[in-house]
């Protein structure tokens, strides 16, 4: 598929498809007229790269770690980092609930909605 049928399917622009093969994320071949064109899993490697990119993980990371995530073999060493990266993921996660819930407090207390339900001030008896 060509690099446009490849960012409409993805919902990722052209641009950051081109930036993804700089930084070796993505190959392509090349048609003899300069054109790239991409294998039908490129797609599922494009949402993974977004997912891992949305996780904080910055390009060079996601170039040391796509081998072994496309091919489930890895070093101990690979390992151990993709355990230290799951953990600092899930500490982020635990920061961002703790977050949320404090918000819901504060959204709560001023009478105001929380997920879809209307908080109100207990008034004093």
């Amino acid at each position: 598929m060509r690099i446009g049928q490849l960012a409409a399917r993805t919902g990722v622009s052209v641009r950051a498809l081109r930036y993804y093969e700089e930084q070796g994320l993505l190959t392509s071949e090349r048609s003899p007229s300069g054109q790239r064109h991409y294998a039908e899993t490129a797609v599922e490697r494009v949402l993974w790269i977004q997912c891992l990119y949305a996780a904080g993980l910055s390009s060079k990371t996601i170039r040391e770690f796509l081998p072994c995530t496309s091919t489930g073999v890895a070093t101990p060493a690979d390992i151990a980092r993709l355990a230290a990266e799951r953990d600092r993921i899930d500490a982020q996660m635990a920061n961002l609930a703790t977050t949320r819930d404090r918000l819901d407090a504060v959204i709560a207390a001023a009478g105001g909605t929380v997920r879809g339900e209307v908080c109100r001030i207990p008034q004093s008896a």
